[in-house]
């Protein structure tokens, strides 16, 4: 069994994975608009470029996402989406990649439980954690 987030956006899925394919180091292995499904016909023709399904590989997990159907989308809230990197040096890069544009909600920093932990909502309006542990506690 495998765990995946999935996420909704309002219309800028495509820009959001693309992003995070470049700040991530992740890879775009699919990415489908309404259009280009054999449900083409049922949507309206200026949902018709929004992304369908993505997915992308970042290391040996998946991310995956799509653009909300037109009047369902809902603004993601009640998780986050949480990254556990190799050093304090990558959480640093992560986090102000993530949080360009977005807001932070707690700045990045050495806490209790980790040398670098970090939280904020990207642009995108996907909320993440950034952790570093650092040493087995």
């Amino acid at each position: 069994m495998q765990l995946n987030p999935y996420l909704n956006f309002n219309g800028n899925c495509a820009a959001a994975f693309k992003f995070y394919e470049k700040n991530l180091g992740g890879k775009i292995g699919m990415m489908m608009t309404f259009g280009e499904s054999p449900m083409a016909e049922q949507m309206p023709a200026s949902h018709r470029d929004k992304v369908m399904h993505a997915r992308m590989t970042i290391g040996d997990q998946l991310l995956m996402g799509s653009d909300a159907p037109p009047d369902r989308f809902e603004p993601m809230k009640g998780f986050s989406v949480s990254l556990q990197v190799d050093t304090a040096a990558e959480a640093e890069k992560v986090f102000k990649a993530l949080s360009e544009k977005g807001s932070v909600s707690m700045p990045i920093q050495k806490t209790f439980w980790a040398e670098r932990f970090g939280a904020l909502v990207d642009q995108f309006g996907t909320p993440w954690m950034v952790n570093y542990e650092g040493e087995a506690r």
